[in-house]
């Protein structure tokens, strides 16, 4: 995999290069020192599987020029790199399709296992305190939410997770959901009709108790976490 490192630090910059480059299967690692830099590199290489973005840059606004990558290159996972921890900042990141948001105060292992998660195709966002922006049905915890990609065979599944009684169908849907599937992608994924996702969807939001798609991966965020970064939700299929 080759990476894209977006960040108008050098000494950030040169920091996450050090630390990605001795991950597994990332084969080389691109630096670019603002949105300028960034556009031009993406223009000309279509090699590109995964994206370290900074919020504050000198020529862009961060969740702009997300919102950017996300409609130029939607399958191109985007993981935010941020200063900033806030849980405002963490929600619209997600919001505007984000596959994780690791703040720059995370340690080194956190980082690791964050962009593990992301490049097997799950969902990173740090353990927040979220106040009145969401209402989980139970929270605490610290590291990562994961929804596996590859749910393929049997997983463990947190015991939060199990509690909150979901059929089969629904643990699959919720699995899909938090990878940012739009619901015409999960039914033709579990071969329903899209009013039976809608329906499911809904189950499944009135279970975790939210009522948005964000809402439920930073729900799912704070229910799974009990051991550290390296947890996460896992579904299962056939079960």
């Amino acid at each position: 995999m080759k990476v894209l490192l977006i960040d108008d630090h050098p000494l950030i910059l040169a920091a996450l290069q050090a630390v990605i480059e001795g991950l597994e299967n990332v084969v080389e690692v691109a630096t670019a020192a603002s949105a300028a830099a960034a556009r031009e590199l993406l223009a000309a290489r279509s090699d590109i599987g995964l994206v370290l973005l900074d919020l504050h840059l000198g020529d862009a606004d961060g969740f702009a020029l997300l919102a950017e990558l996300r409609h130029a290159y939607p399958a191109l996972p985007v993981v935010v790199v941020s200063a900033s921890d806030r849980a405002s900042d963490v929600i619209r990141a997600i919001d505007q399709g984000a596959m994780g948001f690791v703040p720059k105060r995370a340690s080194t292992e956190v980082l690791i296992e964050a962009l593990k998660l992301v490049m097997s195709g799950g969902i990173y966002v740090p353990a927040l305190s979220l106040g009145s922006e969401v209402a989980p049905r139970e929270s605490g915890g610290a590291g990562a939410v994961g929804a596996a990609a590859r749910a393929e065979g049997f997983q463990s599944v947190p015991e939060a997770i199990e509690s909150l009684s979901l059929t089969p169908r629904q643990t699959d849907v919720l699995a899909l959901l938090l990878q940012g599937k739009p619901n015409k992608l999960i039914a033709r994924e579990l071969g329903v009709s899209v009013e039976t996702v809608k329906d499911h969807v809904a189950a499944v939001m009135k279970a975790l108790g939210v009522n948005s798609r964000t809402q439920a991966v930073l729900a799912v965020s704070q229910m799974t976490q009990r051991g550290g970064p390296d947890m996460h939700f896992s579904a299962w299929r056939g079960r």
